[in-house]
């Protein structure tokens, strides 16, 4: 009697056991997924055990999920607190008021420039980043920010030195390191100057009834972009159509029309020339603030920037200093921002004294080893994901979470991540009475093509990483990436977000 009680108390213990990977494999063997790659882990973050896997030791496309290796590396070798420092320096006497000469801005590389600083200091973002406002893959909204605050700043200082006129040139040196591009949606332009993501963000509102003109609004306001609009307001419910070109002479022209009592629509415009764009931005503020510049706004004069060794000779008269690099990574990770990601292997680079991406990689790859993850069974080729090089596997990924959660800087790191649920870009990936809420802190990852032959697209990888809690209270570290999957008519990679986030429900329903 007494041995069958002992196995009837056994026997839900292990019915449960079976029950977690029956669930996964019921959820990852449907007949869609038939020509696509599932590539998992799930390890018990204080034992080290694995829970789940499959192919953890294959390479896998890892779409934004690189994210979490470069910030890796930015935080390990700059610092969580690291701040950038802006100057300007004169070039020229100083007498009455008068600089008979020019200003320089040096380009620090500030990965947001005091742009994304609201009223109470903290940093801010969006759901759905700005940057991402052509893609169509996210609902765009602006932060409540300046996007001007470190231009701003420094111009206040320069008036306070006591310069009311500049006779000669501003200039802004962007020679920190060698200009690259970068990958994913958005500006790829990568320079050590960086006003308002390199961007202007371009509102257009419908008017109150069909027929009526939209009203424009551009952001950073700036006459170094003279706006040609005509965009009507169509019936309600009608989809919108906007053409935004650049026409010559830095003129941007905009054609369409957008539904009666739609939402702002926002469209975004690189600029070309990132050190001309933060150069005409720095002259209007300069005069806004009282300084007089004879330079012109739009045709730069024939100065030379110095050397750089004659910096300590010139006198500097004013410096922004960034809010700290935690504050940078977590937008870079909450909202999966492309420019920054792109741009953290030159800052690596440039602690060095290196100057371009290779090296940068390179020194990235040096940190990750140093963390125990083995290097070369991955492959990368930039900091934000999507050039065709970046290969990564679960294991390696796991491996480099387990390990960032032992240093002492940890908290900067997994707070930066999207909370499921929550926030970033992870906040809809789950019901708002979803279990799981809230329990994983993770980044996500998505790359999509064209499949022109089929007309449809191709998923190349939905992926998503970080460390989550099951419904025991044990915490798990994990990695799990969705590779090769040619959508069917009326599938999204937004669906097979939400399929990866009902695995998370999974594994915190049924996990240990």
């Amino acid at each position: 009697m007494r041995l069958w009680a002992s196995l009837f108390l056994l026997l839900p213990m292990a019915v449960r056991a079976d029950e977690l990977p029956a669930k996964i494999t019921e959820l990852i063997d449907r007949p869609e997924y038939k020509q696509a790659r599932w590539g998992i882990l799930f390890v018990d973050a204080k034992t080290g055990r694995t829970v789940y896997e499959r192919d953890q030791e294959r390479l896998y496309t890892p779409a934004s999920t690189t994210k979490l290796y470069s910030c890796a590396a930015a935080l390990g070798e700059l610092g969580a607190n690291y701040r950038f420092k802006t100057p300007v320096h004169q070039r020229g006497v100083l007498k009455d008021g008068t600089l008979k000469g020019d200003l320089i801005l040096v380009a620090s590389g500030d990965l947001t420039f005091g742009g994304r600083r609201g009223k109470d200091g903290a940093v801010q973002f969006t759901s759905g980043d700005h940057t991402y406002a052509n893609s169509g893959l996210s609902e765009t909204k602006l932060t409540d920010s300046d996007p001007l605050a470190g231009i701003d700043d420094l111009a206040a200082q320069v008036a306070k030195a006591g310069i009311r006129t500049v006779t000669g040139e501003i200039l802004i040196d962007d020679r920190l390191f060698e200009h690259a591009r970068g990958s994913g949606s958005g500006p790829d332009l990568l320079t050590p100057i960086m006003v308002n993501d390199n961007v202007l963000d371009i509102v257009v509102m419908p008017g109150e009834k069909p027929g009526a003109p939209a009203k424009i609004t551009v952001r950073p306001d700036t006459r170094y972009f003279p706006i040609d609009a005509v965009v009507t307001t169509a019936a309600e419910g009608k989809l919108p159509q906007l053409t935004l070109l650049e026409t010559g002479g830095n003129t941007l022209t905009i054609r369409g029309e957008v539904a009666c009592k739609s939402q702002p629509m926002i469209r975004v415009y690189q600029v070309g020339d990132p050190a001309l764009f933060a150069r005409a931005l720095f002259i209007e503020s300069l005069r806004r603030h009282g300084v007089e510049v004879t330079a012109s706004l739009f045709q730069p004069g024939s100065a030379d920037l110095p050397a750089k060794a004659e910096y300590a000779k010139l006198p500097k008269v004013a410096e922004h200093v960034s809010a700290p690099l935690a504050d940078a990574l977590k937008v870079t990770l909450k909202v999966s921002h492309n420019l920054y990601a792109s741009t953290l292997p030159l800052l690596v680079a440039t602690k060095h004294n290196e100057r371009t991406l290779t090296q940068g990689l390179q020194r990235q790859g040096t940190f990750l080893k140093g963390l125990g993850v083995l290097v070369e069974t991955i492959s990368f080729a930039g900091g934000a994901g999507g050039m065709q090089a970046d290969m990564i596997t679960p294991a390696a990924t796991v491996k480099l979470i387990g390990e960032m959660a032992k240093r002492s800087d940890a908290s900067a790191y997994f707070d930066a991540l999207p909370i499921i649920g929550v926030d970033g870009t992870l906040a809809t990936v789950v019901p708002e009475d979803s279990p799981v809420k809230g329990k994983v802190q993770a980044k996500t990852g998505t790359l999509v093509f064209y499949d022109a032959m089929n007309s449809r697209m191709l998923l190349k990888s939905k992926a998503l990483a970080g460390r989550m809690t099951t419904k025991t209270g044990t915490e798990l570290y994990f990695a799990v990436f969705l590779n090769d999957m040619p959508l069917a008519t009326g599938d999204t990679a937004g669906n097979q977000g939400k399929a990866i986030g009902k695995l998370c429900e999974i594994m915190h329903q049924y996990g240990p």
